[in-house]
């Protein structure tokens, strides 16, 4: 049946009734938006079981992507837009006295993430299912997430994050019974002869059992979905004696209870280690066992299928699938390997050494020792593949276990037949730098796929405003093929497009103005710069240069409370991993320094800092299309990509940055005169490393602004931080600034003074948006993905040709 409001809202009623025996006007939003889930669920379900069939049917290669975060966040606007569905449902639930907003707003986020990680491996599995290629992923299906943030006496306090409620679950899931499968985890292992193999003989250790729970992945306008499988840890049947109490159990349902356990402790760090072989393990199971299911030959494995390894939390992928080939199914060890490297690829998130996991021996023995010995026997492989032929020192540095640690970076890549950064910088600093080693062993292997984002989502749903205009300049084209976007370059000098963009701009700040005085009771200004940093805190992203700009301000109103400037609001949102101890001190500053500057009246409202808690994709969605100003303002050479730099661009804020990860190329499309860019070049930083002439002291005592400002966390100018204020000010004199931002201060202040200057002319900021918007039609997952497809994974897409488009709607 084909959709029209009509027929929708008879179905929804009718639903309604079936599900919960109710009206409309006696349901609970919960109820409605649960039917109207239910009812979107049912109209895509035969089209994912059609997809399944013709990935088989066809015999095409399927690739599987790992990845131990996912941040879809909320799904159902998501699957009506790709069904084209969007307007028709809100017109006929509007019909019912329906706000969809209010449903949307009941759909919790679905806290599978921490940032950047999480949220492209969910851009990628709507592109895979956009583009038609058949990709699918596999992950953990958290309980709590990572943590909800609050914010008590200016304190980040980290609360459980239950995203999947008790009773609710996710509406959009499909738990998988059938599918289930066992891992082994710990005790002791000995291989015994056996023929021509050796078979590994478990003593003690656990089994637990993995349940699938899949997630429809709904392309766009194509009628294609794939599939997200999460796993949850559950005690089988058979081991049950084994947990006789509450405690005991827990300790295996824990396994997927919470993302990114605290790594400061011995335990934390365990249990880190065993979800990540708890989800490889099942999820190469899996595979294996579909791939078997057909019948075909294990010695072709890497022709039909491709497990792609998202940073080195599944890095264990290689040697699980060693284990399966060669204790499982008996292959060589020659033909185990050589299907092994066909299969896997690798991509690297990070250029920062302490980001590339490395594990104890001793702890890997304990919870897989016989993934121990696989990776043992790769390593002595390895070690005489290599032995002369190349310097026995760079055999030393790239081995994968040394020092008493096992290197998932150095298992993906010698395990793989691709390892890829995410943006051009940071390919080059692969190649150069970071794994240089490798590089000279293995050039053909490295590639760069920068980064991209979703840009449905980022501008249909979460931009209305801006959205309304490009359809109103350009037509509707663009929302199926984004580059048309591109054409608003040909009204760059229209006024009243450049109008209708600043008007769309306030229309969002507007929206957030009312987000922020209802989170947090602060009134703010529609018609100040809406300048903001949301994303990870650590300290190489440099939230601490942005508020030393803010102390700095704040001290200069109070000299001169008349100063002319353009009336700023700052807005932040950020989470610190609960064990880093700094950044949460940053946060505590920035919230002092908030409570400061917004309860003082001799300011005259020029300036307004605001911290938003929690900050997650829905929130996001909010916040980007009010920005005017994007900070980033990473360290030079320390930041892999970024996307949110990208999604800030595409809704048309100007971007402030250092030339680091993918600003790069953002200031490649806009050109010089439509970016702000300030700060150390990557060259500059690594003379500094290499010549250690870099003292942070210098610039406290030589530069009197510096000197000023810094005084303020130390002086009692910035009340309650007398901890956390000294705490700053040591580390960027004393322990002399690592990540160089009193460096780049003044250099950041010269680019905010341009930002001031080009805000006051609303024609040419307008103009500059535009471009950015225009512009960022350019960094689409849609075609990062077609580039992993046709470079790395070799699949093809299985919609080219097919009907896309409005007219591609799901049938009732």
């Amino acid at each position: 049946m084909e959709l029209t409001k009509e027929n929708f809202v008879e179905k929804f009623e009718e639903r309604l009734e079936t599900k919960y025996a109710l009206d409309v006007k006696d349901a609970t939003a919960y109820e409605l938006y649960d039917t109207l889930c239910s009812l979107v669920k049912s109209a895509y379900t035969r089209k994912w079981r059609q997809t399944w069939k013709e990935y088989v049917n066809k015999d095409e290669k399927q690739i599987y992507y790992f990845s131990i975060e996912f941040l879809p966040g909320k799904m159902l606007k998501s699957n009506l837009l790709n069904m084209g569905w969007l307007e028709t449902v809100q017109a006929g639930l509007a019909e019912l006295g329906i706000n969809l907003e209010d449903l949307v707003k009941v759909e919790p986020d679905m806290a599978l993430g921490n940032g950047g990680l999480g949220r492209l491996a969910a851009a990628f599995m709507d592109s895979l299912a956009s583009d038609g290629f058949p990709g699918n992923g596999n992950g953990i299906r958290y309980k709590y997430g990572l943590f909800k943030q609050k914010f008590v006496n200016g304190y980040q306090v980290e609360l459980p994050s239950v995203w999947l409620k008790s009773g609710v679950g996710n509406a959009w899931e499909v738990r998988r019974d059938s599918k289930a499968v066992m891992v082994r985890m710990g005790g002791h292992v000995h291989l015994e002869q056996k023929g021509d193999y050796l078979e590994p003989v478990y003593e003690d250790g656990m089994i637990i059992r993995a349940v699938p729970y899949d997630t429809g992945m709904v392309g766009y306008h194509n009628q294609h979905v794939n599939t997200l499988r999460l796993w949850e840890a559950e005690i089988p049947e058979s081991e049950e004696t084994k947990y006789p109490t509450i405690e005991a159990r827990r300790r295996v349902e824990d396994l997927t209870a919470v993302l990114y356990p605290d790594d400061s402790t011995e335990d934390g760090r365990r249990l880190r280690l065993q979800q990540e072989y708890f989800f490889v393990s099942a999820g190469v199971q899996s595979i294996v066992r579909h791939y078997e299911k057909y019948g075909k030959p294990l010695t072709e494995l890497g022709k039909h299928i491709g497990i792609h390894i998202n940073d080195t939390h599944p890095a264990m992928c290689v040697a699980e699938l060693m284990r399966i080939l060669l204790d499982e199914k008996h292959m060589s060890w020659e033909d185990a390997w050589q299907q092994t490297v066909q299969v896997m690829s690798y991509t690297n998130h990070t250029i920062m050494a302490e980001a590339l996991e490395k594990w104890s021996v001793q702890m890997m023995n304990e919870i897989q020792p016989r993934l121990l010995q696989i990776i043992a026997e790769i390593d002595n492989r390895y070690v005489k593949e290599w032995a002369g032929k190349v310097d026995g020192s760079i055999i030393e540095r790239t081995r994968i276990i040394s020092g008493g640690q096992v290197h998932m970076a150095h298992l993906a890549i010698i395990g793989s037949h691709s390892t890829n950064g995410v943006a051009k910088l940071h390919t080059e600093l692969l190649k150069e730098d970071v794994l240089h080693d490798f590089y000279t062993l293995y050039p053909e292997r490295f590639n760069n796929k920068t980064n991209g984002i979703t840009e449905r989502r980022w501008l249909q749903l979460a931009n209305p405003s801006l959205a309304r205009v490009l359809d109103e300049t350009l037509g509707t084209d663009w929302r199926s093929d984004i580059k048309q976007v591109h054409k608003l370059l040909d009204y760059a000098d229209n006024q009243a497009v450049l109008d209708k963009i600043g008007q769309a701009k306030r229309e969002n700040k507007v929206r957030l103005a009312a987000v922020i005085k209802e989170k947090t009771g602060i009134e703010v200004s529609p018609d100040a710069i809406f300048d903001v940093q949301v994303k990870r805190l650590h300290a190489y992203k440099r939230q601490l240069l942005n508020l030393l700009r803010i102390v700095k301000v704040y001290l200069d109103l109070k000299d001169n409370p008349n100063l002319d400037m353009v009336p700023r609001v700052f807005i932040f949102g950020a989470k610190a991993a609960p064990s880093y101890r700094y950044a949460k001190s940053i946060i505590k500053c920035i919230n002092e320094v908030a409570n400061l500057v917004n309860n003082d009246p001799s300011i005259q409202g020029k300036l307004k800092v605001v911290f938003l808690e929690d900050y997650g994709v829905t929130l996001a969605e909010k916040i980007i299309p009010a920005a005017d100003v994007s900070e980033q303002i990473s360290t030079a050479s320390k930041e892999a990509s970024g996307t949110s730099n990208m999604k800030f661009m595409l809704d048309g804020a100007l971007t402030v940055a250092t030339l680091d990860g993918a600003n790069i190329e953002i200031k490649d499309k806009v050109g010089d005169d439509n970016i702000f860019i300030f700060g150390l070049t990557k060259d500059q930083v690594y003379e500094y490393y290499a010549n250690h002439s870099y003292h942070g002291s210098d610039y406290y005592y030589n530069d009197p602004v510096i000197h000023r400002v810094l005084d303020a966390f130390v002086d009692g100018t910035i009340p309650n931080i007398s901890n956390e204020g000294h705490e700053i000010f040591d580390s960027l004199t004393y322990l002399n600034d690592d990540y160089f931002v009193l460096g780049d201060f003044e250099d950041y202040l010269r680019a905010q003074a341009e930002v001031d200057e080009a805000y006051r002319d609303r024609n040419r900021w307008n103009k500059m948006s535009l471009i950015n918007t225009a512009n960022g039609c350019f960094f689409s997952s849609d075609d990062t993905i077609k580039k992993y497809a046709a470079e790395i994974w070799n699949i093809k897409s299985v919609t080219e040709g097919k009907e896309v488009g409005t007219n591609a709607k799901y049938p009732l």
